[in-house]
Order: C-alpha cells, then structure tokens, then sequence
C-alpha cells in the first residue's frame, strides 16, 4: 500500500475512506468521525482548522501526524478560444501544468501525474529534463479543484494526458481515478477520465486486472519500430506489436474500446506507407485512431504535417476502414504543448523577463 508525503507528514487528501476509517479506529474516535473526515476531504480543505465540526484536540492530532497540501496559481494563459492553461506551484515549489478546455459536449480538463518524465519523447517537451518526481493523488485532484474555482465552471471530464507517464505513477493514478468520482467531491465518473500511455505492457496488463472504466489511450504515432524508437524511446523495450497485443488484451477483458494517439509529423508519419501500415495493424480490432496536429517545440527539430498531407492521410486512413478522429486544436496560441510553460518560466525566471505573456 502506498503512502504519500507532504513535509514527512502523511498527505490527508489522498487517504482513501477505508485508510480514513482505519485512522479512527487507530485513534479510538467512533466511526462517524470517519464520515465526517471524508466529507470534510471532499471539500479539499486548506487546513485542519476548517474542521470545525471536530473537538479541538482531535485537530490537534490530525494536524501533528497529516498533512494538508496546496497548489497554488503561478501562471495563466487563456487562448482566444477558451482554453486556458495554468502553472500549478506544489507544496515543495515543484510545479505542473494544467489545461482547461471547452467542448460543446462539456469542459475537460488535461492533468499531469509527474513532474517531468522519464519516456523522453521526441517531440514533447515535458520530458526535456527528466523526471524529478511522481505526483500524489491529492496533487491530480487538487489540479481539477483549482481549474473548477478558477474559472467558475463544473470540470465535466479529466484526460491524463499532460506531463509525465500516468503507469509511470501507477498506485496514485489508480487512487486518484477512484477519487476523483466519489458523488461529494469532483464527481467525475470513470467513464469521463482517459488515461493515456507511451505503452508500457507490463502496467497495462496490470491496469486490466481493475477492472475500471476510464478510456485508455495508447500512444502510438508510428506503426514502425524504426520511427517509433526514434520518436519515444519506450519502443526499444515494448515494440509496436507488442503494445497494440497488450491494448487489445486490455480490450478484451475489460469491454472498453481503446484510442491509438497519432501525432501528424511532417514526412515521417503521415506517409501512403503509414497509412497502409496502420490500416493492417488496427483494421478489425475496434479501436479509434486519434489523429493530433503536432505542437511545435523550439527544441525538436519535428515540424507539423502540412494541411493538405493531414487532409489526404485522413482520407486515405477512412477508404482503408479505419474509425479516424482529428483532435480539435485548442490553445494553440499559447504554450499549449504539455511541458512547454513550465519550461518558460523557468527560464524567464532566470532572466527575470516574461515578455508579453498574460
């Protein structure tokens, strides 16, 4: 069982209500303090002095042996079309970005679950430094409670799909999945959460055995080993095959459809050959193919696919047989690339110069 910290403290937002009733039993506080504690958490409280329904003393305890942590606001950038994408400072000055967007069927929010991370994709810049730590369920949740308070609306759907490896940080990605949909708090159901993967097999074999009902995305973006390992180093341990085998193994035992991530990068993977190549790999295994119009980052030589290569790629793909979305583009006026804004400020905090932005 994992236990996470805050200042060596134990974290108090990301106990589950069966570790919250075991603390009370501990204690030998009766079980409906174990209610009140998960009411109280669901509320996403900035201290223990909110707990006003509890004696003095027992916040005495709670506030010796937990920890409350905190997210707070360092940056914000809102696009002409909505999105809104914010710097999220971490207790220990650590910070994550988040990206609120607006859809006609809701408004999802785009979470990260590391700081940093370790796949080092080719064309992400949230692995350009490494990874420096995991996230905490709390830190995932507390990304959605600021977002909602932010910008006054109800955060319908979360996608992992911002900074760093979500089965990277398996056990707080689970709890944070099972959090996120409890009725009093964020109440964003399983069906309303994607988890998106580099494909590490092993973890997705093990994510099959919880049987939940996220959406798990697989990021592919090449149906080639050769482009594959260039692109995400992963590759070199789990090959094309083997993670569509495991994805469609995750299919098959949990019912749930799956959602192959492509990026469109100029000449390498939105070629006739691709195409093809896609279609014998995909074709008759139910699963959708998310087409995404690349991010440029200054550090990657990569360059997007030119509107009139997308366009003939996607008509290609549908003669194939293939079910093919393209992601609408959201907050492409801002640093809307996972990684991209924290990478910013850090910089411009060495130089002490912001520029233009917001």
């Amino acid at each position: 069982m994992s236990v996470w910290l805050v200042n060596g403290k134990i974290d108090f937002l990301s106990l589950s209500e069966a570790e919250l009733t075991t603390l009370c039993e501990k204690k030998g506080w009766p079980a409906f303090r174990a209610r009140q504690l998960v009411k109280r958490q669901n509320r996403f409280p900035q201290s223990f002095d909110e707990f006003s329904e509890l004696p003095k003393e027992l916040r005495a305890v709670l506030d010796k042996e937990y920890a409350i942590p905190t997210l707070t606001m360092a940056r914000k950038q809102k696009s002409k079309d909505g999105t809104v994408k914010y710097l999220f400072t971490l207790w220990d000055g650590q910070q994550v970005e988040s990206v609120f967007m607006r859809y006609r069927h809701g408004n999802s929010l785009c979470i990260s679950t590391q700081v940093g991370c370790r796949m080092g994709c080719a064309f992400c810049a949230s692995g350009l430094d490494g990874l420096v730590r995991n996230l905490a369920p709390s830190e995932m949740l507390l990304q959605a409670v600021m977002a909602g308070r932010d910008t006054g609306l109800r955060v319908d759907s979360i996608v992992m799909m911002g900074t760093g490896e979500p089965l990277d940080n398996f056990d707080a990605s689970v709890r944070f999945v099972k959090m996120a949909g409890r009725e009093d708090g964020l109440s964003i159901g399983q069906r309303s959460i994607s988890l998106s993967t580099s494909g590490l097999c092993d973890k997705i074999a093990k994510l099959s055995e919880y049987n939940l009902g996220i959406t798990l995305s697989i990021s592919l973006h090449s149906p080639f080993d050769e482009v594959r390992s260039k692109l995400m180093p992963v590759n070199r341990r789990w090959s094309v095959g083997e993670v569509v085998d495991a994805a469609t193994k995750y299919q098959q035992k949990t019912k749930r459809r799956i959602s192959y991530e492509y990026a469109m990068i100029d000449r390498m993977t939105d070629r006739p050959e691709d195409a093809f190549a896609l279609a014998a790999l995909l074709k008759g295994k139910g699963a959708h193919l998310n087409l995404i119009r690349l991010n440029k980052i200054a550090e990657s030589p990569l360059k997007p696919s030119a509107p009139e290569r997308e366009e003939a790629f996607v008509r290609q793909l549908n003669e194939l047989g293939l079910h093919v979305t393209v992601r609408r583009s959201l907050g492409r006026d801002i640093d809307g690339a996972c990684g991209q804004l924290r990478r910013r400020n850090r910089k411009a905090s060495e130089t002490n110069n912001w520029g233009s932005v917001e």
